[in-house]
């Protein structure tokens, strides 16, 4: 337990490399603590935090500003380290294959500022095999050092839930897995300092790295069960979200509710698994079929939008469609693999052109990927259809006055559309104003 006292007495640094929507609260949690190394190649991402501005939103600003967390975009820091905690992300291809390229590129910069005796854990999704089988050959190959002789490794799943206020880092138990015996207990001594929820010791790497997949290819079947529901009750005239109340009365319900599945969570790692089983010659079923729902409901909820707007005799084409909310879930600034950039991109391809209003979303970030210009909500005026895909507090806190405000004046034969993906609003209420209103 040597290399964890140096850790706690601060007589060596800890890093964390990869600086995003995981590795950022880790790294400012531990700093509380201990020395700490904050290290991300994007230079520009690590000038913005150094001015004390957290464009995640994870952390805040003021805890930004407060934090003694050192930013740095040098890898030969991290021959300081004797502890590196690794949280690159790891999306998938085009074509639904892992893409491992930047667990790879961070594997190959440790492995070049690898020093003797250091523990390195990775916390990016991985399929199961991925830290023993690729990243710990690449660090040798750079190092020149031996894995489990010269260093050591261990693997330690993010469950961090973004946008979220109530389960964040530290109350959340985290499962630690090292190579052997004394890694486990020293990674495990290491995350205790900061996780007040404790730890929980997985037997091996392999089973803490299949944990995250199963975990969120879990919640993924669980939607895609509901999002199947939803589109059969829709056609039964049943509302999907009377039907989950009455559901939920029974102590044995899940709570769960149909939607938008994108991000870089859920709708990304049960294709880890699912591309795993399939090498090993094992066809995935259910967990593919989830996706497919899931991934396809884009498609529906656009479908949905264009008829209920031709049944309220709007000419869609000329229409003045407002998209409210364009992130990947309420109350996070995320855009990556949005299913509600997927409507919007549906929509286009009818030709029709819509505006997005969304307070969370980095204003520079949309127009740098959309070439276009968001829309601040008090600018929102004369709409044919607010479109709600993202359950964001400032969209909760509308009441129906202020939504009124959005839309044209009343016009005869004509009922503007309401379309309310997430439930947020009371379906009754937006019909007495004389809305169109359809939600999942």
């Amino acid at each position: 337990m040597e290399i964890f006292e140096r850790i706690r007495t601060k007589k060596d640094f800890l890093a964390v490399v990869g600086l995003g929507y995981v590795g950022l609260p880790v790294a400012v949690a531990f700093a509380e603590k201990v020395k700490t190394l904050g290290v991300d190649i994007n230079q520009e991402k690590i000038d913005i935090y150094k001015k004390g501005i957290d464009p995640t939103n994870e952390i805040g600003d003021e805890e930004i500003q407060r934090t003694t967390l050192e930013f740095t975009s040098d890898p030969t820091r991290l021959k300081e380290a004797k502890v590196i905690i690794v949280a690159v992300p790891t999306p998938v291809n085009g074509d639904k294959t892992p893409n491992l390229a930047p667990i790879i590129n961070a594997s190959k910069m440790i492995g070049e500022n690898l020093s003797q005796g250091t523990i390195v854990v990775f916390e990016s999704t991985v399929y199961p095999g991925v830290t023993e089988d690729i990243c710990a050959p690449i660090l040798e190959k750079e190092s020149g050092l031996l894995c489990g002789e010269d260093f050591k490794i261990g693997y330690s799943p993010e469950r961090i839930n973004p946008g979220d206020r109530v389960h964040t880092l530290k109350n959340i138990q985290k499962i630690v897995a090292g190579m052997d015996e004394e890694t486990l207990e020293i990674i495990a001594a290491v995350y205790e300092l900061i996780i007040h929820a404790g730890v929980y010791k997985a037997p091996s790497i392999k089973v803490a790295e299949a944990t995250k997949l199963a975990e969120n290819a879990q919640r993924d079947i669980n939607i895609a069960f509901m999002n199947e529901l939803a589109m059969a009750f829709d056609r039964m005239g049943i509302n999907t979200k009377e039907v989950i109340d009455a559901m939920n009365t029974k102590w044995n319900a899940l709570g769960f509710y149909p939607g938008l599945v994108g991000g870089h969570c859920i709708g990304v790692d049960p294709y880890y698994f699912i591309y795993q089983a399939e090498m090993l010659g094992y066809h995935s079923q259910i967990i593919a079929a989830g996706r497919t729902v899931n991934d396809n409901m884009a498609i529906f909820v656009t479908d949905n939008i264009i008829k209920k707007m031709i049944q309220s005799n709007i000419n869609v084409k000329k229409s003045n469609i407002y998209i409210m909310g364009i992130t990947f879930k309420e109350n996070c600034p995320d855009m990556r693999n949005s299913k509600a950039v997927d409507v919007c991109k549906h929509l286009a391809t009818y030709g029709i052109k819509v505006n997005v209003v969304d307070p969370i979303a980095d204003k520079t970030e949309f127009r740098q990927e959309f070439d276009m210009e968001l829309v601040d909500i008090k600018d929102v005026r004369n709409a044919d259809c607010l479109v709600f895909l993202v359950a964001h507090q400032q969209f909760k806190n509308l009441r129906t006055t202020d939504l009124r405000k959005l839309f044209k004046q009343p016009r005869l034969q004509t009922k503007y559309v309401f379309i309310d993906i997430k439930n947020i609003f009371d379906q009754k209420a937006i019909e007495e104003e004389g809305y169109s209103y359809w939600s999942l």
